[in-house]
C-alpha cells in the first residue's frame, strides 16, 4: 500500500531510511484492524499465509536483522523444526502480544541505528545461499532490506485483508487516520 513518507520531516539519512521501515510496518499493521484472532488466524489463499502469521514473522525477521547487525544472539532464533512457528500464532499467543513486540523491536532497531557511527558500518552474516555472497552488509543495506521485507509481506497482507472481507489498503488507511467508514477503496 502506497503511502507518502514526507520528504522534510526526517532530516537525513537515517531518519528517512527509518520513516519508510515504519510507513511499511504500518501497512502490515493495518491489515489487522477490525478484525478478530480468528479472521487474522484463516489462511484464505492457496499459499497458506495469514494476517496474524504475517505480523509474527516480520517482527521476528526484524529482530533477526537487529540482533545480527548488534552482534547478539537472537533470543528468537528458529531451527528448522520451529520454522513453521514464525508463521503462525501458537498457544499463547495474540495479535495484541505480538503487536507489542513488534512495538519494542521497532524501539530497539531505531535507537540501536541512532547510536551506530556510521551507516557504512558493516556486520557479518552466516553463510547461506540467500544472504549476499559478500557475507557482510552495511546498516544502509539492513534498512533498505527491512523496506523490502516488510513491503513484500505488507502487500501479501494487502491481499489476505481484501480476501476476507473485500477491505482495500486504501480504505484501512482512512480508518486508521479517522476518516469515515464509507472510505473509497482508491485513491
Amino acid at each position: 500500500m502506497v503511502t507518502h513518507v514526507p520528504s522534510a520531516a526526517h532530516g537525513d539519512e537515517r531518519g528517512a531510511l527509518l520513516a519508510f521501515v515504519e510507513a511499511q510496518r504500518g501497512g502490515l499493521r493495518r491489515a489487522l484492524i477490525g478484525l478478530s484472532e480468528e479472521q487474522a488466524a484463516s489462511r484464505p489463499s492457496a499459499s497458506g499465509l495469514s494476517l496474524s502469521g504475517l505480523l509474527k514473522h516480520v517482527a521476528e525477521t526484524e529482530l533477526n536483522w537487529l540482533r545480527m547487525a548488534q552482534r547478539r544472539p537472537n533470543e528468537k532464533e528458529r531451527t528448522a523444526e520451529t520454522w513453521a512457528d514464525s508463521f503462525r500464532l501458537v498457544e499463547g499467543e495474540s495479535i495484541p502480544e505480538v503487536l507489542a513486540f513488534w512495538a519494542k523491536v521497532a524501539a530497539e532497531t531505531e535507537e540501536f541505528i541512532a547510536s551506530v557511527d556510521s551507516m557504512d558500518d558493516t556486520f557479518p552474516l552466516p553463510e547461506a545461499p540467500w544472504f549476499p555472497k559478500e557475507g557482510q552488509v552495511s546498516m544502509r543495506w539492513m534498512l533498505v532490506h527491512l523496506v523490502e521485507e516488510i513491503a513484500r509481506h505488507a502487500g501479501h497482507a494487502d491481499i489476505i485483508r481484501e480476501t476476507l472481507d473485500g477491505r482495500t489498503a486504501f480504505e484501512l488507511v482512512a480508518l486508521a487516520e479517522g476518516y469515515a467508514e464509507d472510505a473509497p477503496s482508491q485513491n
